[in-house]
């Protein structure tokens, strides 16, 4: 690989570590290993092809054009960690697995509220704050989410900060502002 392929990779790299919180390839890998998949099978659960997948994770390519797979990227992270603390055994894993491969891209809030809620019936802070990173996401580019957000600065700082959070920001961060400003 040649400086500017490398200049390229670390750039697309660092354009991950701000839009997904981390470069893909550690987020990849870290899905595969916590549910036990290989590159095939997480590519195809996402939906994407295993080229593309390759290339992600690579830093050839920096960002997931498809929100739908954006949001399956959260909701098999969402999966590991219940398989993690054990609220989620391997098998019934690899049927929520096949769910998230079929969902169309809708919101994934609404249609796994019994695998990612407490007894109380109401979502995770952590899942809605993810799914508002989502939307921002994929509509627009860290970039211009900060530049969006330092427009507004002046005459609506609290907006600006909310864009800046949660548009461009690390998700624990923004579950910090989240869990903030609801009281």
């Amino acid at each position: 690989m040649d400086a500017a392929q490398q200049e390229a990779t670390a750039k697309a790299r660092e354009l991950q570590r701000s839009w997904y919180g981390e470069p893909l390839g550690t987020l990849f890998r870290r899905l595969i290993d916590d549910l036990g998949l290989n590159q095939a099978r997480l590519a195809a659960s996402l939906g994407l092809s295993a080229p593309m997948l390759s290339q992600l994770m690579s830093g050839q390519r920096a960002k997931i054009g498809n929100p739908a797979v954006v949001q399956r990227v959260q909701a098999l992270q969402e999966l590991a960690r219940n398989v993690a603390d054990g609220t989620v055994t391997a098998a019934e894993a690899a049927g929520r697995m096949d769910e998230i491969k079929q969902s169309s891209g809708g919101s994934m809030l609404s249609s796994s509220t019994a695998q990612s809620t407490p007894s109380s019936g109401a979502p995770t802070v952590r899942r809605v704050v993810r799914e508002i990173q989502s939307l921002l996401r994929s509509v627009s580019a860290a970039g211009d989410v900060i530049d969006a957000a330092d427009s507004l600065a002046p005459a609506h700082p609290e907006l600006a900060e909310f864009l800046r959070v949660y548009g461009a920001g690390r998700t624990a961060d923004a579950v910090a502002h989240y869990e903030a400003h609801q009281n």
